[in-house]
């Protein structure tokens, strides 16, 4: 009997497809996450660089204010973090403090980024309409040591400080990252952030002066991520660290003396009306982050200055005060 010659063409068509879906060329490698790494060093002075790096958890460059010590060779690291203004524009230790003649002698590499304004420095849960999606956590802990490490030469060994905003930050830091500091040192922060007075704060500066959410960046106020950053609640894991934690009274200092004509320039009125009282609520949250360690019997230096305010010239004072602490931790 005669073969079907229908059934034939089918059985050639049916073959042509599953020849080609079989003939499909396999997928190429899936491309590897860009990594973190130095984008440029540009020299600033003997001693001074401005390093850029690309961080690819924020996927965007990141330049870092670099003090590097005097005839080179292995040095430990301070990472020293700007308050709420991130370094961006003015705010930041190189224009408001002498603190690269003071570290011109110290044999010592000081990293300071000059981005994160208002962003606590910290991971944030959610992309935010305003912010972005900060992943400064990440960065600080994780991308950027290797990197400093790498390309400085360092000892490996070291300590972190901070100013007002940062000065939660970095005992956060310290906290989410064992091992990686030897030392924190905080200056006029508020360690306590999940509770009312210290969640009104961070509104004040993430909504009221960045307009972002503090639920994108940590969820519902008293909520887990709110509680993993409070270093008052995660104070025991501060043990073993060398610490200071230093705040002023709010009270109108030295640097608000009416008899010295150079305070009266610039913002003076601002120092005494706003920064006194934010100094005195930065001061009741540092007393009872000393309580908190005192009862766990972990050491630290409290220093609680009888003057001053919210302001560059007592942080300035209180870095070269603490110095001496961080250095014997790292060096």
């Amino acid at each position: 009997m005669p073969k079907n010659p229908h059934r034939r063409r089918a059985a050639v068509m049916t073959g042509a497809v599953l020849s080609g879906l079989l003939a499909v060329p396999a997928a190429g490698p899936v491309a590897a996450a860009p990594a973190a790494r130095v984008v440029s060093v540009q020299k600033k002075g003997p001693q001074r660089e401005l390093i850029t790096v690309f961080s690819p958890s924020m996927n965007q460059n990141i330049p870092l204010d670099v003090l590097v010590p005097k005839g080179g060779g292995p040095a430990p690291t301070l990472y020293l973090l700007n308050g709420a203004a991130g370094g961006e524009g003015e705010g930041n230790w190189a224009d408001k403090t002498d603190y690269a003649t003071f570290f011109r002698t110290k044999h010592v590499n000081v990293v300071t980024p000059l981005k994160g304004k208002l962003s606590y420095y910290t991971d944030w849960l959610h992309r935010d309409p305003k912010m972005g999606k900060p992943m400064w956590e990440t960065f600080l802990t994780r991308e950027l040591p290797p990197l400093i490490d790498a390309t400085l030469g360092t000892t490996g060994k070291n300590a972190t400080a901070g100013i007002s905003m940062a000065g939660t930050s970095v005992l956060n830091l310290a906290i989410v990252r064992p091992g990686l500091y030897r030392a924190v040192a905080a200056y006029s922060g508020c360690a306590r952030t999940s509770d009312p007075l210290g969640q009104e704060y961070i509104k004040q500066v993430v909504e009221g002066r960045g307009g972002g959410s503090v639920t994108n960046m940590w969820g519902r106020l008293g909520g887990p991520d709110w509680i993993r950053h409070d270093p008052y609640i995660n104070a025991a894991k501060l043990r073993g660290l060398s610490i200071y934690l230093s705040s002023m009274t709010g009270l109108p200092g030295q640097d608000e003396a009416i008899n010295n004509p150079k305070n009266l320039q610039g913002d003076f009125a601002d120092r005494i009306v706003l920064g006194g009282p934010i100094e005195a609520a930065m001061n009741a949250c540092t007393q009872q982050m000393d309580q908190k360690l005192r009862s766990l019997n972990i050491p630290a230096t409290f220093v609680v200055r009888p003057a001053g305010t919210h302001s560059w010239g007592y942080w300035d004072r209180e870095l070269k005060a603490s110095w001496p602490q961080i250095s014997r931790a790292i060096r």
